[in-house]
């Protein structure tokens, strides 16, 4: 019978007999007693076991990069272990057109097949910043009642395009005023924004991603991480980006790029440092939303395209890097 080490805790898991240890970086150890001719009179040996448990993060992507049809991306993503769909568009119409006819139909459709809404992916803050406050305001207001009729508090958004010539800091002011209007209507809806970093708008790097999140400081606005999209943009996402965000970081958006042409590859055949961020997130406790977002086919201003082969071989090189990293993928 082994000694238990005086102020040992014991915990039996099957047919072992662990020892929790409390505040100790080795959460379940075993000490076992040494060989026969060993024993006379020396102390037990300890024996110390790593046991550190798995993640659980819940498996969303974006349905209208499998196909236009709702219940075709609902039926792959069940068939690829998805809880979650991010609504972009249905029946080729982006959310930020749907008529609530269509969000009811929809909404029919997604709890016949028990898929949940993650988020819905809207263009907000897709246009000039040189637009007036108001016109993504109502485009907001339209797509929060979508949120709300899909039963999600997450709406996309990003931080605006500027005109050729003009520089990140010539718009920085006017991208600020826009983006605590947008999250101040947020925040009195009841809904949470999640700013994507994408190339081509102010957010497009990790410091100035930061800033906006510093100067508009609400609840309301969080960051939904996209690899891929900050290789485009020349930067090591986990290296130069991710002690920056991680506050902030609620959202993780499922892609990577190679650097030399900023093509999208499946996750880890890329530099988007995937694999060091999904370590990364799961030592921080992350249990969020993981989405897929391969565009392995195609690419446009309002999204993406992939098919439900190549959405498929997205899904399988990701749920291979979380597996490495001990994530279970509901």
């Amino acid at each position: 019978m082994p000694q238990i080490v005086k102020g040992w805790q014991p915990v039996v898991i099957g047919r072992e007999r662990w020892l929790d240890w409390g505040p100790t970086p080795f959460v379940n150890c075993v000490t076992a007693p040494e060989p026969e001719a060993a024993r006379g009179g020396r102390e037990t040996q300890e024996i110390r076991v790593s046991k550190t448990p798995p993640a659980v993060w819940s498996l969303s992507g974006f349905g209208d990069e499998i196909d236009p049809d709702p219940a075709v991306q609902a039926a792959v993503l069940l068939a690829l272990g998805a809880s979650h769909i991010e609504v972009r568009s249905a029946w080729g119409t982006n959310v930020s057109e749907l008529e609530p006819e269509q969000v009811a139909r929809l909404k029919d459709i997604l709890d016949e097949k028990g898929l949940k809404v993650s988020a819905v992916a809207s263009p907000i803050g897709k246009v000039d910043v040189s637009l007036p406050v108001e016109h993504e305001l109502a485009r907001l207001r339209q797509i929060i009642s979508v949120a709300k009729g899909l039963d999600t508090q997450y709406v996309r958004i990003f931080s605006f395009f500027r005109a050729e010539g003009r520089s990140a800091e010539d718009i920085r002011e006017d991208v600020l005023d826009r983006m605590g209007a947008l999250a101040a209507l947020a925040a009195e809806a009841g809904v949470v924004l999640l700013h994507e970093n994408e190339k081509g708008i102010y957010g497009d790097t990790p410091q100035r991603v930061l800033d906006i999140m510093e100067s508009v400081n609400s609840p309301a606005l969080r960051v939904a991480w996209d690899n891929a999209n900050f290789v485009q943009v020349g930067v090591k996402p986990y290296t130069e980006g991710y002690a920056l965000l991680r506050p902030y970081l609620e959202y993780f958006q499922v892609k990577d790029a190679l650097a030399t042409t900023g093509e999208v590859v499946p996750s880890g055949e890329g530099d988007g440092e995937l694999d060091a961020t999904i370590a990364a997130l799961k030592a921080d406790g992350f249990a969020g939303f993981a989405s897929l977002e391969p565009h392995l086919a195609s690419a446009h201003e309002l999204g993406g395209f992939s098919g439900p082969a190549a959405f498929g071989a997205a899904a399988r090189a990701f749920a291979a890097l979380a597996a490495k990293n001990q994530i279970e993928l509901v």
